[in-house]
């Protein structure tokens, strides 16, 4: 697939450049701006590749506060139970770099987080972030390498944080009919699905 544009000038061609403002803004810790964002944050999503570049984009969220700050430079994201493809954190051990997204519910800026990441296991560490007395199965312990708000634009041209412009229940899409669509497993039908889902999300969320 060829696009269009094929250079960073072609590009800037349409685009222009970024003013100053949008350049000075990157800083390369968490200062204390960044660090109440982030105590505020119940939300956000880890962009990874691998090591041929396929990407990934998985969303987080616990608690407001649930990622540790741990000085200037590193965070900690718990690594709680899923369904165990563990996309994020195999394309992490072919390749460390990690783009962050925080998001609060109500507020149209997001905070972005560019940086490289290992996991770790140390028992002492993720004591610290346990829930229901029941620590993650691991972390994501990011050191930072820029951090900057992003603008409200997308939030407000979507409405996301407007509930008149929700769709209502009955016009959601279907998660456990897709999945059962999609697996094609002998047996296995949507109300089957709707049970698994149910029984995962009251009993096995930490």
């Amino acid at each position: 697939m060829i696009g269009d544009i094929k250079t960073e000038e072609q590009l800037r061609e349409y685009l222009g450049e970024p003013s100053q403002l949008v350049q000075n803004k990157v800083i390369d810790h968490l200062d204390e701006h960044c660090r109440s964002f982030i105590s505020k944050s119940p939300f956000l999503t880890i962009s990874t590749a691998d090591v041929n570049g396929y990407c990934d984009a998985s969303p987080r969220g616990d608690a407001p506060g649930f990622v540790v700050v741990e000085d200037e430079q590193h965070l900690l994201i718990p690594e709680r139970p899923g369904n165990k493809r563990a996309d994020s954190l195999s394309n992490l051990l072919e390749n460390p770099r990690i783009g962050l997204l925080f998001m609060i519910p109500g507020l149209g800026e997001t905070l972005r987080i560019n940086g490289r990441a290992v996991l770790i296991t140390e028992p002492s560490t993720l004591e610290k972030m346990a829930v229901n007395g029941k620590s993650p199965l691991l972390a994501i312990k990011v050191s930072v390498d820029e951090c900057f708000i992003h603008c409200a634009k997308a939030f407000i041209r979507s409405g996301l944080w407007k509930p008149d412009s929700w769709l209502e229940k009955e016009e959601l899409p279907k998660p456990a009919r897709a999945i059962q669509a999609h697996a094609k497993l002998p047996n296995l039908t949507e109300e089957g699905v709707e049970e698994k889902l149910k029984n995962s999300y009251e009993n096995k969320l930490y």
